[in-house]
């Protein structure tokens, strides 16, 4: 799967991310750094603010220095709203896309929360389809009322807005605290089954807030009870708690399926199989896996074992993630293209189109992929067509380099590999306040970091995990960080920034090496592999 944007990995944290998506993310930290640099974070800081919150007194650039270590894991995109998040000491709810306030008799004048562009485009389809039931549900204590208004409901998911009012009917901030407040919020179905798939968005100041439960996949569902047992609310303590009944048998029926039978390809050593697509009022859902073909597979197999033998197996696998995907678009019949998933469109690096979600579970087989990914459903029926346009393969890398520090303040060293036009600028040690332990009195600790420019030829290879031997032959692991530019360079490629930390080295070696441990390439196919959405 791709890295989940900060808000989400810090839902994940804070475990309120649905069931499959929470297993997904954390099958992927287990092999990106990036994103597990972010779970660290939060997690020291989480532990460092209970053992300091009572401390007297902090170096008067305390603050700068936590923001200036925690900017460049920041989405470029959304960086004013990290730094906003985390000031009052990491809210443990982030917002997933609400980005204004909705004054509320505006919104139920014009039909509700979900008639608005606060939530996707998915539910404000299936509100206008007239799914949207008004149920106003509140439970009042210590003049502080808990308001369910709308539910929004399909074969997917199901979707409650709510609210937070004081004694006088005033409007108060959505957040909702999931952490430490023990504030729980739980489905279960008809046959008293807990459902994990709870997500939450909301935007700061916001009048509205959005509780979502997925349901995707679940097809015995027939009916959901929400239950709602609340203890913080706008840091008041008091007791909310409210039961909403859903019932889906109805529902369900506006939701078709259809099988995919036997569509099975293979392209460039990755094999894959459609099942399914299915279509809701809310979105639309296509499922399939990718995987190694038999001769890749141990291909793959053989180079990580080369790798292993050279780094050992825990540096290797920690942050490689090897495995496969695809890029494809979905299209009408007069060919045009209503969706797009990882695809190159003017950019760096693949983007989407029309995506809701998208989520890939690794399987006990090396590079074998289940994959389900909703799109925004269309407002008229259309005959949709699957086309592939390419796979991705992350594998093993025998890339390495040499680098002497002390050079490169008069001669920075440059490669090329694979499409990707890199300088090594710089090697140095840093000083920092240390965000990996909790430590009172406050300490600092040094790191090693080499900082990397360049450009990148479009589509190239992504370059992934390295790993770094010095002089005596010690292997250290590396924390990767950077972006792919929108911008271009001189010679009209992509720029791109890295930087790579490495614990654990107490002085910059005179000399050492690093090795690339994966890639991920993209190989587009020679021919257009097609495959109806619809019953022919």
């Amino acid at each position: 799967m791709k890295c989940a944007t900060s808000d989400k990995l810090e839902q994940w944290f804070d475990g309120l991310v649905q069931d499959d998506e929470y297993k997904s993310i954390q099958t992927h930290l287990k092999t990106c750094q990036e994103c597990q640099q972010i779970i660290e974070l939060y997690s020291n800081e989480k532990q460092f603010i209970k053992e300091t919150l009572g401390t007297p007194t902090l170096p008067d650039d305390f603050a700068n220095h936590v923001l200036s270590e925690l900017e460049p894991y920041a989405p470029k995109q959304k960086r004013k709203k990290w730094k906003r998040m985390l000031l009052p000491a990491a809210a443990a709810v982030l917002a997933m896309g609400l980005t204004t306030t909705l004054h509320p008799s505006f919104a139920e004048w014009i039909g509700g929360f979900f008639s608005t562009d606060q939530v996707d485009e998915g539910l404000r389809m299936a509100s206008e389809s007239g799914l949207t039931k008004r149920i106003n549900q509140e439970v009042t204590d210590q003049g502080i009322t808990f308001k369910v208004e709308d539910v929004l409901a399909d074969s997917s998911r199901v979707a409650l807005s709510y609210q937070i009012l004081n004694h006088n009917g005033k409007i108060l901030d959505s957040f909702l605290e999931m952490s430490d407040s023990y504030n729980v919020i739980t489905a279960y179905d008809q046959d008293g089954n807990k459902i994990d798939r709870l997500g939450i968005s909301w935007t700061d100041g916001a009048d509205y807030g959005l509780i979502e439960f997925s349901i995707r996949g679940l097809e015995s569902i027939e009916a959901l009870k929400i239950k709602f047992e609340l203890v913080e609310l706008n840091g008041t303590t008091g007791k909310w708690n409210l039961e909403i009944p859903i019932d889906l048998k109805e529902i369900k029926k506006m939701t078709t399926k259809l099988v995919l039978d036997d569509q099975k390809t293979s392209e460039n050593g990755v094999g894959i199989h459609l099942k399914e697509v299915q279509f809701a009022p809310s979105s639309n859902e296509i499922l399939y896996d990718t995987y190694f073909t038999t001769e890749e597979q141990a291909k793959v197999e053989a180079q990580i074992q080369t790798l292993e033998d050279s780094f050992g197996k825990e540096n290797v696998h920690t942050f490689t993630g090897y495995g496969t995907a695809i890029q494809y678009h979905i299209e009408n019949k007069e060919g045009d293209t209503l969706y797009h998933h990882n695809t190159f469109q003017d950019q760096g690096h693949p983007s989407d189109r029309g995506l809701l979600q998208g989520m890939g579970q690794d399987t006990e087989k090396l590079g074998y992929i289940e994959w389900n990914e909703s799109f925004v459903p269309q407002r008229k029926e259309e005959q949709l067509t699957f086309v592939l346009d390419g796979v991705m393969k992350t594998v093993p890398s025998d890339f390495s380099i040499k680098i002497k520090p002390k050079e490169l303040k008069k001669d920075p060293l440059s490669f090329e590999y694979e499409g990707n036009f890199i300088t090594i600028k710089k090697v140095h040690k840093q000083n920092k306040f240390s965000l990996r332990k909790a430590f009172l009195p406050i300490k600092m600790e040094q790191v090693v970091k080499i900082e990397m420019e360049g450009g990148k030829e479009v589509p190239s290879t992504d370059l992934g995990a390295w790993v770094l031997v010095d002089e005596k032959g010690e292997t250290y692991e590396t924390l990767h960080s950077g972006a792919i530019l929108d911008e271009k360079d001189e010679n009209g490629r992509f720029k791109t920034n890295t930087t790579l930390t490495i614990y654990g080295l107490k002085e910059v070696p005179e000399e050492f090496a690093l090795h690339l441990l994966s890639v991920t390439r993209y190989e587009e196919v020679e021919k257009e592999w097609k495959v109806p959405l619809y019953k022919e």
